[in-house]
């Protein structure tokens, strides 16, 4: 290839190679932790390594079931019960039998499956009604790309997080 040529790509390998460069800083965070350590708060926070992880491979899996499903995949947010915001508590948390391991299988089988999907789409303009939820404007709509948008926006803010935990457990950075 010479100097003049240019690289392209399509919107779907953009946007997907973004995604895997923002999962793969929030995986780094935790190279050569133990269990013991990927559930440590380390900071004011109830954030810890494994439970970011745990939290954003449900919100990727929520998501791409919205892609697929429509609202009925999320539920109803306005009629969950205190039972049910503390079992989504329990995504932040590093629960007993968890393993980091496991919850990094787990985030890259659903990465996995969210990588096929918009690779399948026939249309990043579909859109799907949101599901009730006092942070969503009534009767909106998100397109597939949009939600692509988001999962990647809340993968890069969540790596972010993870990165001030590890920097706090051990000085350990992501980059720098």
């Amino acid at each position: 290839m010479n100097a003049t040529a240019t690289l392209t790509t399509d919107e779907r390998t953009d946007l997907l190679d973004t995604l895997a460069k923002h999962r793969h800083f929030l995986r780094f965070t935790t190279r050569d932790l133990t269990d013991e350590q990927a559930g440590l708060r380390t900071t004011a926070g109830e954030l810890c390594l494994g439970g970011l992880i745990k939290h954003v491979t449900s919100v990727e899996r929520s998501w791409a079931d919205f892609i697929r499903n429509g609202p009925s995949a999320m539920g109803d947010f306005t009629a969950m019960t205190e039972a049910d915001w503390a079992q989504r508590a329990d995504e932040f948390k590093m629960l007993p039998g968890d393993t980091l391991a496991g919850v990094l299988a787990k985030y890259e089988e659903v990465a996995r499956g969210t990588d096929e999907l918009i690779a399948s789409l026939p249309d990043l303009d579909a859109a799907q009604p949101l599901p009730k939820a006092p942070w969503f404007q009534p009767q909106a709509q998100w397109s597939a790309r949009r939600v692509l948008l988001h999962i990647i926006a809340e993968t890069a803010q969540h790596a972010g997080h993870a990165d001030i935990i590890r920097e706090s457990l051990d000085g350990a950075k992501t980059m720098g």
